[in-house]
């Protein structure tokens, strides 16, 4: 299918298409990626966009009849440049909770993803905040952004402080290439 950028349309720079945190993802945050938007070239290469068009141009794909699908199998066992651990897990919340409500949560995690990267990134640890706040849940991230200042936190002991959560709920803070 030969898709063309009026067919496909997208709202959400939130969440994509597909499950993943766009705001969360160090290339969107760094601007080198214009998300799965039409007017950005990611939408023509992207192999989920023309399904999209093709099942009534579905905003997520957890609304298509047919989700999941094949292109589904194993698409949580590798990373690119955002981690693709909790793809299908996202989605099913969202679907859960309500695309707003998941909006929400994604917004407050961006904050935090924010005040990491203005107070204690070294240039070198926006990959990895980025990765820790997607995978993290949000309510250890706000217990430990709330206790922080106390401790008198720099970079390495912030990472310590999340790779600690990480270890606690059997998440390994680290992108599979």
């Amino acid at each position: 299918m030969i898709m063309t950028s009026k067919e496909f349309k997208r709202t959400d720079n939130l969440f994509s298409l597909c499950g993943l945190n766009c705001n969360l993802c160090p290339m969107y945050i760094r601007n080198q990626c214009g998300g799965c938007f039409s007017d950005s070239p990611c939408y023509l290469t992207c192999p989920i966009a023309p399904c999209s068009v093709e099942h009534g141009s579905v905003e997520y794909c957890f609304e298509c009849e047919e989700y999941p699908c094949d292109k589904y199998d194993g698409v949580d066992l590798h990373d690119s440049l955002i981690s693709h651990k909790n793809q299908l897990k996202d989605m099913e919340k969202a679907k859960a909770i309500g695309i707003e409500n998941y909006k929400k949560e994604q917004i407050s995690k961006k904050k935090i993803l924010d005040e990491m990267l203005e107070k204690y990134d070294d240039g070198r640890s926006d990959v990895f905040f980025c990765l820790a706040v997607n995978l993290l849940d949000l309510d250890d991230l706000k217990e430990l952004m709330n206790s922080i200042d106390v401790m008198n936190c720099d970079n390495k002991l912030l990472k310590d402080e999340l790779h600690s959560i990480a270890s606690r709920k059997d998440i390994v803070l680290k992108l599979r290439r």
